[in-house]
């Protein structure tokens, strides 16, 4: 099974893949954009348009729909109570009604990630051990080849973040834990597990019921 996979390894916060290319992973959150006004649309529009034309490098952007975690959700809801007897009032209610909509209805929650290559240029490829049957030899090869990918992916992601932030989509980058995580996930190997960080995006998205005059439709 490892043969078929194209990871090699999990460094840090760095992927490393096979033949040489290596990759970090932000985490993104959304724009209300539907909720903007016209004249705000079109900015964030423009600022997207100029973060993708000023990009050098490809990016992969992964929109994933997972079951909410309803009781981080809450969490947070719970922790964000003021000292208004108004507001604590409110946030009780809303845990109420959550709880409700969560045993009739399946709730999910779209999670986005961007995927910063390096290594792609072919440098790594060009400085690969000349001597490949001294294993010394080729772990301090690794390292170094790791340490130059490193110092790229971190400048790439500060880059993108800062790309993204320009048109108001706040992001971070996962670590180790989070890349295993992600990686199992998108194997199918185990279903998505809470992060032991909150998520940037904890707004629930709401399936409703079919209906039953158009379920045969």
């Amino acid at each position: 099974m490892q043969e078929l996979l194209p990871l090699d390894e999990i460094a840090g916060d760095v992927l490393r893949l096979r033949g040489g290319d290596y990759r970090a992973v932000l985490q993104a959150g959304s724009v209300n954009f539907a909720l903007k006004s016209e004249t705000e649309q079109e900015s964030i529009l423009a600022g997207y348009r100029r973060f993708l034309n000023g990009l050098a490098y490809p990016l992969q952007v992964l929109v994933r729909v997972v079951p909410t975690d309803v009781e981080g959700y809450l969490a947070g809801v719970r922790a964000a109570r003021s000292n208004s007897d108004t507001l604590r009032r409110l946030a009780l209610d809303h845990e109420v009604f959550v709880r409700r909509i969560a045993r009739e209805r399946t709730l999910l929650d779209r999670r986005f990630y961007v995927v910063v290559p390096a290594g792609m240029d072919g440098a790594f490829e060009r400085t690969r051990l000349r001597w490949p049957w001294r294993r010394g030899a080729q772990r301090e090869q690794l390292r170094n080849d790791l340490l130059l990918a490193s110092r790229k992916l971190a400048f790439r992601c500060g880059e993108v973040l800062q790309g993204l932030g320009s048109f108001g989509v706040v992001g971070r980058r996962l670590d180790g834990e989070e890349l295993a995580a992600l990686w199992r996930a998108t194997l199918g190997v185990v279903p998505v597990g809470v992060s032991r960080r909150a998520p940037l995006v904890a707004t629930p998205v709401v399936i409703r019921p079919q209906r039953a005059d158009t379920a045969g439709a």
